[in-house]
């Protein structure tokens, strides 16, 4: 291809219908059929990136290779592309503003008075085009935030207009998502909200090219009509999307429903050839047709919001999956439990994944689970936080250091097993300042995690402020508790287990970030594996 061609996904009438799905499916048939593709995601909030939100406001922060504190949605085209995301896939209003800003006090506009149109609006356009002018890519799909019609919309969607007109018709097309309410009281679906919403786009200068409806009820041939000729599309691009059973259908159900003949046809690209998707339907049909299924607890303090662990929960069914397993999660509130309650919550379970966080709210209860698993030989898994529960839980419990603490939640503890990082001692600023991104990390030989990496060093994603206090190191492996994982820079480390227990691994990073379908995180596999193991005995 001499050109690289770009899409956009916009959304009306709601929010959470699925661009981001959308948007990963059709890159997954795109990819299936040859073409190098990439997502990107362009968030309208002013924060400069998600790092400093509460899971409650966003779900989680997804990271990247390079260390970007980005949307979830990121997470999804990573599962479904198998292909790394970087600091270019993620564009929020707040680094757009910040760039044009530092740009005018270095004087680069000579003079002239900074508006909207069209500093900000060139900056959106040099940021979407980032990707597309690498060469790595024939096809950027770019998704917009929000819905149309949102003031915080508003640039990315003028923008938007911009480049489709600079780029062409066979260069770039506008793919609009919105909803086919089903009023009950009427007992039909109502395309109005649609029409209203396609039209706010068109208000805006952009004609939707393909139009996707999400819908609980098909739309019929005569709903497809009416939408077609209301919203200034062709029939054949009126496209169904109902609501699946699970997220990895929608590549099936979007070829059906033929998304990527229509965008290919729009594109000018016909001589495709069909899209291979064996590889994709082979995990499918595993993950819908399991021989056997454990019940794992996940232990956190949003549980409320399943977002706010999304990876976590698509990495088990990623290993679900290769495991022939189903795994049914079950969310147990750190807050809610203690070492009175624990036996009852948690005594039914295959195993127990104690999950990442922040601050000293939940903390106690994520202890009182790891002593749980460790004194019952519950297979254990702990990422992160869950990783630095262990340590506290070990150290109190079976080195007898009252008070043993990480100075996260206890500045004062007299047994910092968990500290501050030394590089992270004057830092001031909280955004972007973490122990971001790939690192190295090196497996001792013939350790659990040496086994399920059947590799000697790994590359995986971190996020975090506080360590394994390496002055009590000695202890713990004295008293059993081994180092498995360690920075080979700087001696961090990063994976604790117990030689005694049947399956009890701690990792500082987040594995939960680098499982795909085509690649499940093999931690994931051996934990659900150890989980299957438990429930047989």
């Amino acid at each position: 291809m001499s050109k690289t061609k770009y899409i956009f996904v916009t959304g009306g009438v709601s929010s959470s219908l699925g661009k981001g799905i959308i948007a990963a499916s059709l890159a997954k048939l795109l990819q299936a059929r040859g073409y190098r593709v990439t997502i990107q995601k362009l968030d309208p909030y002013i924060n400069v990136d998600p790092g400093t939100l509460n899971p409650y406001e966003h779900g989680e922060c997804y990271v990247t290779d390079d260390g970007a504190e980005t949307d979830l949605d990121l997470g999804h085209y990573e599962r479904f592309l198998n292909v790394p995301t970087s600091q270019a896939n993620n564009v929020t209003t707040g680094r757009i503003y910040q760039s044009v800003i530092e740009k005018e006090r270095r004087g680069e506009f000579l003079g002239k008075t900074v508006q909207v149109i069209p500093h900000i609006t060139n900056e959106i356009k040099e940021r979407i085009q980032i990707l597309g002018n690498s060469g790595d890519y024939d096809i950027v799909i770019t998704e917009i935030g929000g819905t149309v019609g949102d003031i915080e919309s508003l640039p990315y969607i003028e923008s938007v207009r911009q480049l489709k007109w600079e780029l062409g018709d066979d260069n770039a097309l506008v793919i609009h998502l919105t909803l086919v309410p089903f009023l009950s009281a009427a007992g039909e679906l109502k395309t109005k909200p649609t029409q209203h919403s396609v039209k706010t786009l068109m208000e805006s200068g952009i004609r939707a090219d393909i139009l996707v409806c999400r819908t609980e009820h098909h739309l019929s041939q005569e709903l497809r009509q009416k939408l077609a000729l209301f919203c200034n599309v062709k029939e054949e691009a009126v496209i169904q999307s109902i609501d699946a059973s699970t997220i990895y259908d929608v590549p099936n159900m979007m070829l059906d429903e033929g998304l990527d003949d229509v965008t290919l046809k729009k594109l000018n690209l016909e001589n495709a050839p069909e899209p291979n998707l064996d590889q994709w339907n082979e995990f499918l049909d595993r993950h819908k047709n399991p021989k056997s299924h454990v019940k794992i607890g996940l232990i956190g303090k949003y549980v409320e919001l399943q977002d706010s662990y999304k990876s976590i929960l698509e990495s088990f069914i990623h290993a679900g999956a290769e495991n022939e397993v189903k795994v049914d999660v079950e969310y147990i509130h750190s807050e809610h439990i203690d070492s009175n309650t624990i036996k009852d919550v948690v005594s039914h379970l295959d195993g127990i994944l104690v999950a990442p966080g922040f601050g000293e709210r939940g903390v106690e209860g994520k202890i009182d689970a790891v002593r749980y698993a460790r004194e019952n030989n519950l297979p254990f898994f702990g990422i992160c936080l869950g990783m630095q529960m262990a340590v506290i839980e070990y150290s109190r419990n079976v080195l007898g250091l009252e008070g043993a603490n990480s100075t996260e939640m206890d500045p004062d503890t007299p047994h910092p097993v968990i500290d501050l990082m030394e590089e992270q001692k004057n830092v001031t600023h909280k955004g972007g300042t973490m122990r971001l991104g790939s690192w190295a990390c090196e497996l001792k030989e013939g350790s659990i995690v040496s086994g399920v990496y059947k590799t000697k060093v790994v590359k995986e994603r971190h996020r975090h402020r506080y360590e394994y206090n390496d002055h009590y190191r000695d202890q713990l492996e004295a008293a059993g508790m081994t180092a498995t994982g360690f920075n080979p820079d700087t001696g961090l480390v990063e994976i604790i287990e117990l030689p005694s227990h049947p399956w009890f691994v701690g990792v500082q990073y987040h594995p939960e970030y680098k499982s795909t379908v085509a690649n499940p995180h093999p931690l994931f596999v051996a934990f659900v594996k150890a989980a299957r193991e438990h429930s047989e005995k």
